[in-house]
């Protein structure tokens, strides 16, 4: 076999491949034995028509078969012999085969290609870290939300308030204000100053009682189209938060010996999120960063593989729903590109560095995830004996490591965030 490698680009091979007959010639009679096997000629049982009588009437067909047959074949072995891995569908041309004869055919494909990396220097990579300091509104809003999850809902008689919901039925209007046969939508949950029913919308709302109607004129789309509909409530109801006292401690939080302390687990709570909102805005500028420095090129098929798999990914979560496919790419286009070009890089930082995960590694991360939580001992082992789980931890603990390759490289600029401003609030920085 005689192959010819051209580099069109830094990630696309193409491959002219050239077969003697002599390397064919066994291939190729046992194509026409199999080929024997499915016609039928008077005078002859299947299979034992002569080679001679199967070519002077079906060479054309034969040799069809053949290169049908082969050709994947003879690609896999080019493919082998010059040591490269496609990561798209070749395209083929220029192929030529008849009896006696040579087979040959041009593979054009994409590679994934080898990343060049910039050199490795002190203060290479410009990057910001944030400390996020809380406050009292902080604390304040979560528990709100405690205390949310944990309301009832009680119907109200007195007619409907900001923050009600009103149970009703939504029937749409023409432009003449007459009713659209169809168009009623029944047992509505709308809520009384939020989303569409704000400012005047909310004030059409406010004190409407069971039985009681209203018109409305509220966005039917994303564009913004508005539609006539009148209302009528079937129902007013009110979310009532339960107060905040210690029978509402032991609820939320049992291990809270008096509300003070409730106070405290939740103010570190929302501290330890925070920082791990920083830590992780953090750690995606320094690999932003070094992608920078980098540059990476990338087969645009490796986009477009991503991007369909991620599309597969949104139909099954949409279980069956219509799907604009075009649009779900153009959103996530930038994303796939980023992605890609740090997978690419990573590899090849990987390899530089000569950075592994060793089972010894994985085996004491299963530990340590067990000590934080020891009643989960066995669902947790038993989590991470499944393959595809424990390369997700292998996945994860090689990130720590590059992460703190690269951080030996960063100058980082501290700055203190109040979280009021993340809030739009005013206050002292």
């Amino acid at each position: 076999m005689n192959i010819t490698v051209k580099e069109i680009n830094e990630y696309t091979r193409e491959l002219n491949i050239d077969i003697s007959w002599d390397e064919l010639e066994a291939d190729f009679n046992t194509t026409v034995k199999e080929f024997g096997k499915k016609v039928k000629i008077p005078g002859f049982r299947p299979g034992k028509v002569p080679k001679d009588k199967l070519m002077k009437q079906y060479q054309p067909n034969i040799e069809a078969d053949f290169m049908e047959n082969n050709f994947q074949k003879y690609y896999a072995m080019a493919l082998q012999q010059e040591d490269l891995m496609p990561v798209n569908q070749a395209e083929i041309k220029d192929v030529h085969f008849h009896f006696e004869a040579h087979f040959s055919f041009l593979a054009t494909f994409e590679i994934e290609p080898e990343i060049v990396l910039p050199k490795m220097k002190k203060n290479m990579l410009k990057v910001q870290k944030t400390t996020y300091i809380s406050d009292d509104q902080d604390l304040e809003d979560a528990i709100v939300q405690l205390q949310k999850s944990k309301a009832r809902i009680e119907t109200v008689e007195d007619g409907a308030v900001e923050g009600d919901f009103i149970v009703c039925d939504l029937q749409k209007l023409d432009e003449s204000g007459v009713p659209i046969i169809g168009k009623k939508f029944e047992n509505q949950y709308l809520k009384v100053g939020h989303g569409s029913f704000t400012d005047d919308q909310k004030d059409k709302l406010i004190g409407l009682k069971a039985d009681e109607t209203a018109r409305l004129t509220i966005p039917e789309n994303k564009e913004g189209q508005l539609g006539d509909y009148d209302v009528t409530v079937t129902n007013v109801e009110r979310e009532v938060l339960p107060e905040v006292n210690m029978d509402f401690v032991k609820l939320v939080d049992p291990d809270s010996e008096n509300e003070e302390a409730f106070r405290q687990n939740i103010r570190e709570k929302i501290n330890e999120n925070f920082s791990q909102k920083a830590a992780e805005v953090f750690e995606r500028d320094i690999t932003d960063a070094f992608i920078e420095k980098t540059n990476p090129v990338y087969p645009p098929s490796m986009v477009e593989s991503y991007l369909n798999n991620l599309v597969e990914d949104v139909k099954k979560k949409n279980q069956g729903e219509p799907l604009d496919e075009a649009q779900v790419k153009e959103t996530y286009h930038s994303l796939a590109e980023r992605n890609l070009k740090w997978y690419l890089v990573r590899k090849s930082l990987m390899r530089q560095e000569e950075l592994t995960v060793t089972p010894e590694e994985t085996s004491a991360e299963v530990d340590r995830l067990v000590e934080r939580t020891p009643a989960s001992d066995k669902e947790i082992r038993k989590f991470y004996k499944k393959p595809s789980n424990l390369r997700h931890l292998e996945d994860d603990l090689m990130e720590k490591k590059i992460l703190e390759v690269l951080k030996q490289f960063a100058k980082v600029k501290e700055v203190d965030v109040q979280t009021n401003t993340l809030r739009g609030e005013t206050g002292v920085s």
